[in-house]
């Protein structure tokens, strides 16, 4: 009689349906050249035993863990929740699977985890930076080795890299000119801290738009901060204490966008008769409220899906020496609804 305590192996399975060990491992990975009865037999007599498959000594015996790193800030986030289910469910077409680990925006914590997945033998990392990373050594062959690395929506800046990115410059300059067609003069724009990628371009976006409507940049009316609540609301504040208040804030993400409607909602300021509000990322929370938000559709499956493509592009053809890196774009559409116009729709990038 086993014991309950010892790890049932290979071996123990090859004995007991007295067959080698190498067809044993072959019929419990689906090799073809097994028949369907023997694979039956085989996978029956280990779940008996209660075999588990030992993924990390497979891996190390094939040099092959089918396993690929995913880094994101935060898994709650609405748009990286559907990167992440896209990435998923490509990847499972490859026959790969994913390991997920959060950052919390520590460029710290971002080291510890690409540490600890280069110890799990990942094949591929796919990475979102946080606001504050701007080192990154980590990601270099010396850390890395042969793993190539994909990083995607939020990416080094100034940094050659394989990356897949969407078009935040079109969509912050599409918000910014949708709002001045509304003959708005004064418009806010509360965005994220200038050390992260998206910002930068969203911010060039808006500048743009102003310079073309003869509208001069004033930096009283611009700020950034990680776009939470407590922050935006603060900052809803600083602007209505100016001598001239805004008549519309651009929110670089849909929780700074509802944050603005709870500040007009508590001090009687009517949107969008009197503010036009507009977020980015056209999570579903921006077509529930009240009044349903103006925002920007990312299409995050595209990014999901593009991101898993390239990672499994990389890992197959394995050619580190090629200096030639892949840079993506995705497309991004403003949907307009009633907090910034009376004619809510959809408008395209030309």
């Amino acid at each position: 009689m086993r014991k309950k305590q010892q790890q049932v192996t290979i071996k123990d399975i090859a004995i007991e349906v007295g067959m080698s060990v190498s067809s044993v491992s072959r019929a419990l990975s689906d090799h073809p050249h097994i028949s369907e009865e023997t694979k039956e037999k085989v996978k029956a007599v280990a779940q008996q035993l209660g075999y588990r498959y030992n993924a990390l000594a497979a891996a190390l015996r094939s040099s092959k863990s089918k396993t690929v790193g995913l880094i994101v800030p935060r898994i709650s986030m609405p748009f990286q929740a559907a990167v992440i289910t896209a990435i998923q469910n490509r990847l499972q077409t490859f026959g790969y699977n994913l390991m997920i680990f959060q950052s919390n925006e520590s460029p710290e914590q971002e080291k510890k985890i690409v540490n600890l997945l280069m110890g799990t033998q990942v094949e591929g990392l796919i990475v979102s930076v946080t606001l504050y990373t701007k080192d990154y050594h980590i990601f270099d062959r010396g850390t890395l080795g042969n793993v190539p690395v994909v990083f995607y929506d939020r990416v080094p800046i100034d940094k050659t890299c394989h990356k897949i990115v969407g078009d935040e410059y079109t969509g912050g300059y599409q918000v910014t000119r949708h709002l001045l067609e509304q003959g708005c003069k004064r418009i806010a724009h509360i965005s994220g801290p200038l050390s992260c990628s998206i910002y930068l371009q969203r911010l060039s976006g808006y500048k743009e738009a102003l310079k073309e409507f003869n509208i001069p940049y004033d930096e009283s009316l611009v700020y950034f901060h990680e776009l939470n609540k407590e922050n935006t609301l603060n900052s809803c504040k600083a602007l209505f204490e100016q001598h001239h208040v805004p008549d519309a804030i651009f929110a670089c993400n849909d929780t700074a966008a509802l944050a603005v409607l709870e500040y007009a909602r508590n001090n009687k300021i009517s949107v969008p008769k009197q503010l036009k509000v507009t977020g980015y990322a056209n999570d579903s929370r921006t077509e529930i409220s009240r009044p349903q938000i103006t925002s920007v559709e990312q299409f995050p499956h595209l990014m999901g899906e593009g991101a898993a493509k390239l990672i499994m592009e990389l890992i197959e053809t394995q050619d580190m020496n090629n200096k030639s890196y892949i840079s993506m774009t995705t497309p991004v559409e403003l949907i307009t609804r009633e907090s910034s116009s009376s004619k809510p729709g959809i408008h395209k990038k030309d």
